[in-house]
């Protein structure tokens, strides 16, 4: 059996160079990692990134394709889940069963990494795990699902990194056990499976929102304790180069000052920069006497797309955050404590706060998202309203 995959966008190797040295750091380690970065970031990019052999090679020191085989894990794959009934949960969880198998399968049939009759094998555990005529199928997908990392890991011993985008979504459609199971099977193995998830909020922040008991939810959530990064925007240098593809790609040619311009507005994030580069014909012309203009930024939050890539990141923060914000912009009075100073720090790890210690001021980032704030304050306000 093959199977030919789109081939995902390659990007330089360098590329996210310090995000992707951390994780690097942590697969060499076999630890499971955690990855913060609001709407925006360029989260699809980074996975894409981290899932590319070449990376391997070159930050692990790989002989070959399969020492390290990274999976993404895309919850908006999963299918309608049952609101009810008395099998409820283990459906939900039989569905993060089938969709780590199915991605599993794929990654390895793909890359051509298992003789035929394994894959036939494989590819029978896959069979056994949808059987729904099984009356135990729904409890038995765990099983099915252990018996093929059990085969790959035995062929191939590869190191699988399950890496989850949009775990958010996960925490909300699947039950505490699910995640428990998955702590399980990496105390089981533990030199060859890891994890890494993907949020726009700390993993502790998503348990207390969602209403998930934080202690019965520990043994999954204490993997990541140690290994945490806050994605921020690109460097310079990468949202340069961001810039200057996307130049090739439309056949554009900008002068240095309108790229000054695009990455001061943007602060590098990978939505506000692609959105605004598309608006670049109708800024007018900007030189070396107006490329930091902040007329051009107001013009630009009028506009539709960037609207809505702000908003995208304004709903990836927690309703503490939008506070922090709103207050920031002027837009409400708040009483500075141990919460306000808490959601101060997460907006400075992700990078929407810049500190100045020596004026003791706040300054929010980039400057057309602090537009945004203070342009849409009404708005916004109702948002936060509706939000608690």
């Amino acid at each position: 059996m093959t199977m030919e995959l789109r081939r995902p966008r390659k990007y330089p190797i360098d590329f996210r160079s310090k995000e992707t040295e951390f994780v690097m750091n942590c697969w060499k380690a076999v630890n499971s990692c955690s990855l913060v970065g609001v709407g925006s970031v360029g989260k699809s990019n980074l996975l894409q990134h981290l899932a590319d052999t070449d990376v391997h090679r070159h930050y692990l020191g790989q002989s070959n394709d399969a020492n390290v085989l990274a999976i993404i894990i895309d919850p908006s794959m999963i299918g309608p889940l049952p609101e009810s009934g008395p099998n409820r949960d283990a459906e939900r969880c039989w569905a993060g069963y089938e969709l780590m198998m199915h991605r599993l399968i794929m990654a390895v049939i793909s890359r051509n990494l298992l003789k035929a009759d394994d894959i036939s094998e494989l590819y029978g555990f896959y069979t056994a795990l949808q059987d729904g005529s099984n009356p135990l199928y729904a409890y038995m997908g765990l099983r099915y699902f252990e018996f093929g990392l059990n085969l790959i890991i035995d062929r191939l011993k590869t190191r699988i990194v399950f890496m989850f985008d949009e775990f958010e979504d996960m925490l909300k459609l699947l039950p505490v056990k699910f995640f428990l199971t998955l702590r399980g099977l990496r105390d089981a193995n533990r030199t060859y499976i890891t994890y890494l998830t993907f949020t726009r909020s700390p993993l502790l922040r998503l348990v207390d929102r969602f209403g998930i008991s934080p202690q019965e939810i520990e043994p999954f959530t204490e993997l990541f304790t140690d290994n945490v990064w806050y994605v921020g925007p690109y460097n310079d240098r990468d949202a340069r180069r961001m810039a200057s593809n996307l130049m090739s790609r439309t056949e554009k040619n900008y002068p240095p000052e309108a790229l000054e311009f695009l990455v001061w507005a943007t602060g590098g994030y990978a939505g506000l920069l692609r959105s605004t580069f598309h608006l670049m014909d109708e800024l007018g012309q900007l030189d070396s006497t107006n490329r930091l203009n902040n007329e051009m930024v107001a013009e630009l939050v009028k506009k539709q797309a960037i609207e809505e890539e702000c908003m995208r990141m304004w709903d990836s923060l927690l309703p503490s955050e939008h506070d922090v914000l709103r207050s920031l912009a002027g837009l409400q009075r708040i009483e500075r404590d141990t919460v306000f100073d808490r959601s101060v720090t997460l907006l400075a790890y992700k990078k929407l706060l810049r500190p100045d210690r020596e004026r003791n001021t706040l300054t929010i980032q980039p400057p057309i998202f602090r537009q945004f704030i203070t342009t849409n304050g009404p708005m916004l306000q109702q948002a936060g309203n509706n939000n608690r």
